[in-house]
This record gives structure tokens, sequence and C-alpha cells, in this order.
């Protein structure tokens, strides 16, 4: 960090000190509302309160931070990461070191998120205009396995905004409009939201946003290519109580993508040094679109114990629509007969895409029995969901790299959870999981019981240790098992002829053996929550949690041994395989004080994991990271002004051939002014010093080693970047 950059984060220290005593010395009163969640046992309680390491993000902090992407929001939240590219608009989620083929269940409204493209990095994604979303509630680990088959690394579980998120109490009718715009070439938004309460058993809601960017500059000043796109999202929600206790909702999202994926060339390629530097990648003008649709039906009251249920229905189409543009080579001539490109990407005005239908449902039940000083709640429930994956390429190499076919995953829980006093909780679970893949070539299935035990006690009031152990199932991927052919040459020489008589670099094999992945996760951790530590009305809270997650069986894409060839040695076959374990181990801290006047935060994460059969790193491990906040609350709390530094180390412990992410500091500085009730400003400045970072390893190429560019060159996040953002209530009676 330059002389410069530490004077101005001295500088903005020292100021936000002299703000903090201005108005400690004249504190009120405050109310810290503990967000609710019920992600981790399936029944409501205090995130703070939870034996398990969760995490809610509510729609204030959203507002604040202004995202332009989903994953802009998870420096608050330690213990999470994303692998985005910025010519990509999906997200990819990463839960301590664990992503890719639904190893972190991603769930919108209910709904699993199972979109999968095979290609140069993360292996699963989603599409999710941050505007839309309500709140998010994640939990890290296999501790929620009761949510779903698969999250043997955690559970993201997205709330898109509803009508209480618009409408204030009293009100019959209310609409936010608002609208935003930023720096780093133009990009910006418009959004509406509105709902009307027809009766007091039935409401409607309603919004839709309108997203546009342009190629945004990393902290290099480098224009990173096709990084800017126009999104169009929107969605509805019909809420009914026909009866007491009784709630049914139906409701639909979509949203569309417009934008441009892969890189052109940066220089000359004439010499193989010069490829190695400058060669880009084919780019396809994409069109993708999301259709979702869910009906949930929810009974409780307060005196009914044995009945408290919550069903679902869901359906999820992702459809990705590309035509290829520009080939990143002048070879290939012959192969298009007179236009540009090759056997692996198809030809220039080639189209390709990719869909995935996903139908799934839900259904559990909590009954509550006390006994004697026992508070005992019995949670029991089944689940399913089905992926149909197809792709369709004309002449280039995706039908091979994902592979079509449909995969059938169920199960049903059994969870007890007893209270007993004020000072002992028990939570005992068991998960029962089974799958079903296959194509026209393949079928393959397995089930297995998972348990899991926690066990928390309150020795004095305000802290919480607990301990847990807690297994999770997830089955392999239509991808994982069905992969098979050779990988196109790109117009060059064939290195191998495959088992199937195709001939390419290398082979892909097919692995309809291919056994489950079993999470086994340990974990300690303790909550902290005091009230009125210092001055009345004021809160602490806090969760730290230490894991260590032994992933049996872990799949992963292994290569055969090099053979000499006319070309040099390469490897003939690449197929996904099980290893015997792969060891994951962490350290967890949130904490956050609120004394009204002022607030302040500190966020960590410390990670590591390996192959324990060679003790070499996983690329998927994220950097350790430090995320401070703090602010004030000026103007009787119409302003609060906020700043955000984030510490990132470099993850080095990773296999030969990946390029490791870069260390860095990111200072990000908001404002939010209230001017009257109805009407919000928000400012921003993100990456205040234009610091150039890349945030997770990018991988070399399978056939000689250099990068993979089109990787490299999407991975740096943006440059310094000014936002503003205007919202305005209107509602009545």
């Amino acid at each position: 960090m330059t002389v410069r950059r530490r004077s101005a984060i001295a500088l903005l220290v020292s100021v936000s000190s002299a703000a903090v005593l201005s108005v400690a010395a004249k504190a009120q009163d405050t109310l810290v509302l503990d967000p609710i969640t019920v992600l981790a046992t399936k029944t409501p309680e205090k995130a703070i309160d939870a034996l398990a390491p969760v995490t809610v993000i509510g729609k204030d902090k959203i507002d604040v931070v202004q995202p332009k992407r989903v994953s802009d929001l998870f420096y608050l939240v330690p213990g999470v990461w994303t692998q985005d590219r910025g010519d990509d608009p999906a997200t990819t989620i990463n839960i301590r070191g664990l992503q890719d083929f639904g190893r972190v269940a991603t769930i919108i409204d209910g709904a699993r998120q199972n979109y999968q493209r095979s290609g140069h990095n993360a292996n699963g994604s989603f599409f999710l205009d941050p505007e839309l979303i309500g709140s998010v509630d994640v939990v890290r680990g296999p501790t929620a396995n009761i949510y779903g088959s698969g999250a043997i690394g955690g559970v993201a579980s997205f709330q898109t905004k509803d009508i209480n998120d618009v409408l204030r109490p009293g009100e019959k009718w209310g609409a936010d409009v608002g609208g935003a715009i930023g720096s780093n070439k133009l990009q910006g938004y418009t959004s509406a939201f509105g709902g009307v309460r027809a009766t007091p058993n039935f409401d409607i809601f309603g919004g839709a946003v309108y997203r546009s960017s342009q190629n945004y500059k990393d902290g290099h000043g480098f224009e990173v290519g096709n990084t800017g796109s126009n999104v169009s999202s929107g969605l509805l929600k019909l809420t009914a109580r026909p009866a007491d206790g009784h709630e049914i909702k139906l409701g639909g999202i979509f949203q569309e993508d417009l934008y441009k994926v892969g890189q052109i060339n940066q220089g000359p390629v004439a010499t193989a040094a010069q490829r190695t530097l400058n060669q880009g990648s084919s780019v396809y003008d994409t069109n993708t679109q999301n259709f979702q649709g869910s009906l949930r039906w929810t009974y409780s009251k307060p005196e009914d114990r044995l009945f408290d249920w919550n069903l679902g229905l869901y359906g999820n189409r992702t459809t990705t629509d590309q035509t290829k543009l520009y080939h990143y080579s002048t070879s290939g001539g012959a192969y298009c007969n007179g236009g540009t490109g090759n056997n692996i990407s198809g030809c220039v005005g080639d189209p390709r895409s990719y869909q995935i239908d996903t139908v799934g449902f839900d259904f559990n039940n909590t009954s509550r029995v006390a006994i004697g000083s026992w508070e005992n709640a019995f949670t029991y429930g089944v689940d399913g969901f089905q992926d149909d994956v197809s792709s369709s390429d004309s002449r280039g190499n995706s039908n091979v790299t994902t592979p079509g076919g449909k995969r059938t995953v169920s199960g049903g829980f059994l969870q007890w959870k007893a209270n007993y006093s004020r000072w002992l909780e028990i939570i005992s679970a068991a998960r029962y999981d089974n799958y079903r893949l296959e194509s026209a070539a393949t079928t393959t299935s397995g089930d297995r019981i998972s348990p899991k035990i926690t066990i928390g006690v309150t020795p004095v009031p305000g802290i919480q240790p607990y301990v847990s152990y807690a297994e999770g199932y997830r089955a392999p991927s239509v991808t994982e098992t069905l992969i098979a052919g050779a990988h196109a040459t790109g117009g060059g020489p064939a290195f191998f002829t495959c088992p199937d008589g195709t001939t390419g670099l290398f082979c892909f094999l097919p692995n309809p053996n291919l056994r489950p992945e079993v999470g086994k996760n340990k974990e300690v951790g303790v909550n902290f929550k005091f009230d009125s530590v210092f001055n009345k009305g004021d809160a602490f809270r806090a969760k730290i949690n230490a894991f260590q997650n032994d992933v049996d069986d872990y799949i992963e894409l292994v290569a055969s041994a090099p053979v000499a060839t006319a070309f040099g040695s390469f490897s003939q076959y690449y197929q996904y395989q099980n290893i015997p374990s792969a060891r994951i181990r962490g350290l967890e801290m949130e904490a956050s004080y609120d004394a009204g006047g002022w607030f302040m935060g500190l966020n960590g994460t410390l990670q590591k994991g390996e192959n324990t059969q060679t003790g070499v790193g996983l690329a998927s491990i994220q950097p350790a990271r430090l995320t401070t906040t703090g602010g004030v609350r000026l103007l009787d709390r119409k302003l609060t002004l906020s700043a955000q530094w984030s510490s990132v180390a470099a993850n080095n412990d990773i296999p030969a051939g990946y390029i490791p992410s870069t260390s860095y500091n990111l200072v990000n500085l908001y404002a939010t002014y209230q001017p009257t009730k109805d009407v919000t400003v928000n400012l921003g400045i993100d990456n205040v010093f234009n610091e150039y970072y890349r945030p997770y390893a990018v991988p070399g190429s399978s056939s000689d080693g250099t990068s993979q560019n089109d990787v490299l060159w999407t991975s740096p996040g943006p440059g310094i970047t000014y936002k503003a953002a205007l919202k305005v209530h209107f509602g009545g009676v």
C-alpha cells in the first residue's frame, strides 16, 4: 500500500473517530432487531441464537451497498466467496472452499438453482438481479443438511422482495420507484415495486428492474472487454389467506440477460509466446433467460402445537442461447469453408444453446411437545427435485463438455430440537437421500442416511457455546458422470484417438461408477449476545466458530499420466474421479456493536484445504479475509455515513498450473440520507484507492500450461466507481 493510501486511510479513521465521539456523547436509546431465520433448523429462531454459523443480510444492508451484482453482498459474510467473471453476469457461490455442481444449495424463493455450463471457469451459477432481493440467509457447512440434498458446503437462500418490503404499517397500497447511476463507464438501473392489499386476506405485489452497464476498467486502467450488459427482470406475487393461520403464495420471476461473453486478442499472435500473452477467446452474443414459478402453502397458529407446516412446489428453467461473433485466431478458414472458427467453438455465425429444467417440491411440519422442563420440537419432512439438462452446438464442442441427461434427487428427514430450562439445547437429526441419474447410455443411483447432532449450553446469560457434528451427501451431477468424447483441437493436429473413435487434444471419459461425496463436518462455536453494555439500548452481537470438513470421495477432474506424442508429452485422458478425501479447516468470526449514534462491525475468514492423498491445496479455497465496517448516524439519524475495508491475502497453496489470486485492500465509502420519510438518497464510492485485484485463482490451459486468457482478463474486479441512487415512496390507506 502506498504512503498516499496509508495517509488517506488514516484521515478516514481520524474523521470517523471524531464523529463517533461527538455522537457518543449524546447517545440515544436504540433497539437492535435481531433477524429471524429458519435456514438451519426449519424452525423460526433469531440468527444470533442459532447453534450454527448463520448470517442474514437484510434489505437495509443491501440498499446501502447498492450492489451491481449479487457477489457485492458477500464481503459482509464470513466464509462466503464468489468466482465470477466480468463478462458473464451469472454468480457462483463458494462456501467454505466448496462450490460447483450443487455443493452449495442456492435457492431463490424456495426453488433450487442448478444451472451449469462447463468451460474454463466455475461449474455452476445462477442469475438474479440484486435489486429483486429482499434478504439473504446463509448457513455454512452441512449443518443445514435437512434443508435439502447436496449442500455439503452450505446453503444460500434468497428471498425476493415482497409486499411488506414496500407497504408501511397502515397502508393499503404503496410503491417504491427508484433509480441509480454509476461511473467507471456508464452504469445504472431503474426500478419500480408496488403492492395492494385488496382485502385483509389478499395481496398483489409486483415489480420490474432494467439495468444497463458498459465495459468497466480494472484498477490498472485496463478496460475489461464485454463486461457491459443489459438486464431486464421482474416478479409477481399473489398472496391469499383463506382461513386463520393459512397463507398461500403464488409467485413468478422472469429475468433476461443480454451480454457478450469472451475476449478479443490484445496484440500480435504470430509466435507461440505472443499467443500465450495476447490471444483471446471466441466471443458470443448471449441471451440468457430464467423463468421461475412457485406455489407455497403455509399454516401456523401459536395455539396449534401439533401442526406448523410448509408445502412448496416450484419449476425453474434457465436457457442460454449464443451466436458466435468473433474468433480469436485467423486460422481455421478451411474448417469453416471460408469463415473464421475451429472445431472447439464452431464458426462465426454458428449457434449453440444450454438449458436446464428443474422441478421440485418440499414439505415439512413441526410438532411441539412440552415434557416437564423440556420443550421439544419435532420437525419432519420430504423433498425432491429433478434436473433435465440439454445442450445443442451445431459444429462446436459444447455437446461434449456439457452433456445432456436427467438426475432425480429426493430425501426425507426427522429432527428433534429440545430446550431444557434456559441453559441446554440439543438438536439431533437424520436425513435420508436418494438419487438416480440416467441418459441414453448410462443409469446410476445411490442412497444414504446422514446424521446431525448439536449441543449448546448457556452457562451465563449472553454466552452460548456449542459443538456440532453433521454429515451431508452430494450426488454426482450429469456432467461429472456422463462427460465423454474428444476435446476438439481448435484446428491444429489431433494428439489422441479416443475410445469412441473421435480425435482431439485429449479424451474425456465418463464415469458411471462415480460415488457421491460425503461431507463430515466437526464444529465448535460460541454466540455472544449482550444488550445495554455501555449505554442504555446499545447492543453487542458476535458468532465465532472453527470447523473441519472431511469430504470423503471428493470428486475432481483427474488427468492421466502424460504420454509421449509427436508433439510432446500430454495427458490422454481426463475423467471425474473420487479421491479418498479432501479436508477443509477454517476459522470464522463476525461481530457487531451498535450504540445507536454509531456502529461498527468485523468479520473474518481463515481457511486451509487440501487433497489428503497428495497434500496439494484445493484451488477453490478462499483467501484469508478481514472486513471492517463502521459508521455514524447524524441529523436525528436522517444521515448515515459508513465505511467498509476488506483486507484480503493471496492464497498460494493451490495446484500446479493455477495463477494465484492477488492480495489487496478494498475500501468502500457509503452515505445514506433521508431528507423526508418518503425520499432516500444513497451515495457510494467503491474501491476508493483504485486497487487492482483478482479475487480467485485462475486455471491454466489443459494442453500447454499457459493461462486461460478469457478467465485471466475477466477475473479482475472494477476500479474506482462512484454511484448514486434515489428511491421515492408513494402510499395511501
